[in-house]
């Protein structure tokens, strides 16, 4: 029977019969939590009267949404994950030299195609970028991955979704998801494995397939797949921290649905308050005050992201009335844009630049929003109250338009900036 490659990955893991809907028992590949959902599934393992890991080379714990600690709440959070993950000899990495879950774990060879990836986080589907089936599950279920090293999963129906057509320079992948959801909705491919497709994302880089699986989940997605190319086979192969044997879909997979968007002259989008489909054209909406602009995150912190930014901020400066917070995704990336002058071009501009972390993403750590204050943020979600006060608004974009609002202190097109 032909497959897509969410049923490709899954047959590859299981004995059980594998089709759309079918409940079945599959092998883990690698399961990881962070500093918040990193306790519960500490407390789960041991409650379920489990004693070692199944395989401490393919289990881990990322402290990145409030690392370094924020609080002494936050440091007992991350001294329980360390004193677990050091108890069971698993992965785990300090402040200094960890970043972004979703970011560090591919560029350190941990995550592959072909994998069945499980993560205590929501945007585990950001790893569907590398050709693995990764989604996110409860702490519940991370521990007993981490004590039997399998799962069970309900087959997803697989939407097939093409982008055709050339982007013009100012649109990047966030546009491309954006556009998506807008069209879609939230509850659009709920429970569904989105497998991207398309001329115009084969012109894509990594980073940018990473940002369109990134939010899947925003479209009510199980996770965002993307077929192994030569292009992200070599970027693994450089990597791999194990052997790893790719799938592929079969041309003749049968599709529950399907979506084309032609990026031909698409504008940047933006996603208003309160949800991500609230997508506009930025044309419709620019001259919208913003008193904060927020680069990075799980979704365009990666450093092609830094790069279009700092394209933007070039001998530009930040709004007096608006302040910019520029947050690299690991320090793998924080290197690089200091090795490129990246941050001489930030720092020329009035941005403040922090260590690798969540940052603000969550409402958490490194710029929350007041009362009535609103954020043009690189991230995925826009929920009321996502990023501090539920009386602030979060406005979603990719890094170039983020830039271009930072400078003119409103939402506007990159090119106004430019000229």
């Amino acid at each position: 029977m032909a497959m897509t490659l969410a049923e490709a990955i899954i047959a590859k893991h299981t004995k059980d019969p594998v089709e759309a809907g079918a409940i079945c028992r599959v092998s883990v590949d690698f399961a990881f939590t962070n500093d918040i959902t990193g306790p519960p599934a500490i407390k789960e393992f041991r409650k379920m009267g489990a004693k070692k890991v199944f395989d401490p080379q393919r289990c881990a714990i990322l402290p990145d949404h409030f690392s370094p600690a924020k609080d002494i709440a936050s440091a007992e959070q991350i001294k329980e994950c360390r004193e677990f993950a050091y108890e069971q000899g698993m992965l785990f990495w300090e402040v200094g030299r960890v970043g972004v879950e979703h970011t560090f774990l591919p560029e350190n060879g941990l995550v592959l195609p072909g994998e069945i990836v499980l993560g205590a986080d929501s945007h585990t589907c950001t790893h569907g970028a590398m050709g693995a089936l990764a989604t996110g599950v409860g702490s519940t279920d991370l521990a007993a991955a981490w004590a039997l090293g399998e799962t069970w999963l309900r087959v997803p129906e697989t939407m097939k979704v093409s982008y055709e057509g050339t982007p013009s320079e100012w649109l990047c992948g966030k546009d491309m998801i954006l556009a998506l959801i807008g069209k879609i909705g939230v509850e659009g491919a709920r429970y569904m494995a989105l497998e991207f497709h398309g001329e115009a994302l084969g012109k894509l880089g990594l980073d940018d397939r990473f940002t369109l699986s990134n939010m899947a989940i925003e479209a009510g997605g199980k996770t965002g797949l993307i077929n192994p190319d030569e292009k992200l086979l070599k970027y693994t192969c450089d990597r791999a921290a194990r052997h790893f044997e790719p799938l592929f879909a079969d041309g003749d997979a049968a599709y529950a649905s399907s979506v084309t968007i032609d990026v031909t002259g698409m504008e940047p989008q933006v996603a208003m308050p309160h949800l991500p489909e609230n997508v506009k054209p930025v044309s419709e909406v620019s001259g919208t005050h913003v008193d904060q602009v927020f680069i990075g995150s799980c979704t365009n912190g990666r450093i092609s992201d830094l790069r279009s930014a700092a394209k933007v901020l070039k001998g530009k400066r930040v709004h007096k009335k608006t302040r910019l917070m520029i947050i690299p995704a690991s320090y793998e990336v924080y290197r690089q844009a200091m090795k490129e002058g990246l941050f001489d071009i930030f720092l020329d501009a009035g941005a403040a630049i922090s260590t690798p972390s969540c940052g603000p993403c969550l409402g958490g750590h490194l710029g929350i929003l007041a009362a009535g204050e609103r954020c043009i943020s690189t991230s995925n979600r826009n929920f009321v109250g996502r990023m501090g006060s539920p009386k602030s608004e979060v406005v979603l974009s990719g890094p170039m338009v983020a830039a271009a609002s930072a400078v003119a202190g409103h939402i506007c097109h990159p090119k106004e900036i430019t000229g």
